[in-house]
This record gives structure tokens, C-alpha cells and sequence, in this order.
């Protein structure tokens, strides 16, 4: 399999659905942050190498779906790693490092096509600057679902257990 022009290693054809830049809105909120509606992009990308580059900004939106001003940044990679398992890397703009692990699982073909895939992770180590606000752990899945990217994130931060914090639908870009 090929992206453009670099080969796609076989150890990412189970991660192959995420690669291309997707963006859309979603909602947040938490016990002690009112709900909100953002915007996102993200992007993945293989330069041949056996992992993905991941980015990934947002923004808040007013009522009206205008952006109001930029909320979170994450980068990292994603690793795929035996028996569909997957390590994934992120550092965030507000001080914090985790390493999450998980599992792909491809659940739909179409024509030798991935055309449903979800991955499942969870922290395993989470750092913070001593700025960055308390956060102790996070589950994420994230899904293609009829050409969509969806996603959610659950963390347990600010006191709070783990608790459904952000979502979001995004479209292939």
C-alpha cells in the first residue's frame, strides 16, 4: 500500500484509515468546565517509516460556529505494534506527556477497503509540568464510521474520576 509517493509499511495497514487530514466540530464539558462547542483538524501522516505523525489543534466556536480563539494542541506518533496492539506518543502545548496504549480492530471491508476500524487506548503514563493543571488518566476510541473520523475522550483530572470530557465528528479534508 502506498501514501503519495512513500510506501505504506505492512505493520500500518490496520492504522491505514486514519492517514489524510480531517477536520469538524464537537462538544465538551466536564463537572467543573460548562459545555462548549469546538473545532478541529487533525492530521496523520507516514514518511515510510513503521509509525504515524499525528498533529492536532482546536478551537473554541461561538454560538454561531465563528472561532472564538484556539483551545488545545496535541502532536505525537503512533506506533502499531504486534496482535493489533498499538503504543501512541502525545505531548500537549499545556504541559503534558502521555504514552497510551491500546488495540485496532478493523471491522468492516468494502472492496479490500478498510471502511470501519476503531481503536481503543488508555493512558499508561501520564507527566505534567509542575504549570499544567492536574490530570491523571484518559481512555480514548476512536472509530471510522461511515467515512467519518469519530472520537471521544474520557479523563480523570481535577479531582473528577474518569469522566466523559470531549468529542468530535470529522470529515476527510
Amino acid at each position: 500500500m502506498s501514501t503519495g509517493t512513500v510506501a505504506l509499511p505492512d505493520e500500518l495497514v490496520p492504522l491505514s484509515w486514519l492517514i489524510g487530514s480531517w477536520v469538524g466540530v464537537g462538544i465538551g464539558g466536564y463537572p467543573n468546565i460548562p459545555e462548549f462547542r469546538f473545532g478541529q483538524e487533525i492530521n496523520f501522516a507516514c514518511d515510510g517509516r513503521p509509525f504515524l505523525s499525528y498533529w492536532s489543534r482546536s478551537w473554541l466556536l461561538n454560538e454561531a460556529g465563528q472561532p472564538v480563539r484556539p483551545l488545545a494542541m496535541e502532536a505525537g506518533f503512533w506506533r502499531p505494534q504486534p496482535n493489533n496492539q498499538v503504543e501512541v506518543v502525545l505531548s500537549h502545548s499545556s504541559g503534558y506527556s502521555e504514552v497510551w496504549v491500546g488495540e485496532v480492530a478493523i471491522t468492516e471491508l468494502a472492496e479490500a477497503m478498510i471502511s470501519g476500524a476503531k481503536v481503543e487506548l488508555r493512558t499508561d503514563i501520564v507527566a505534567r509540568t509542575v504549570t499544567a493543571k492536574e490530570y491523571n488518566a484518559g481512555q480514548r476510541l476512536y472509530g471510522l464510521v461511515q467515512g467519518d473520523l469519530l472520537w471521544a475522550y474520557d479523563m480523570a483530572a481535577m479531582g473528577q474520576p474518569l469522566t466523559s470530557h470531549v468529542s468530535a465528528r470529522l470529515k476527510r479534508a
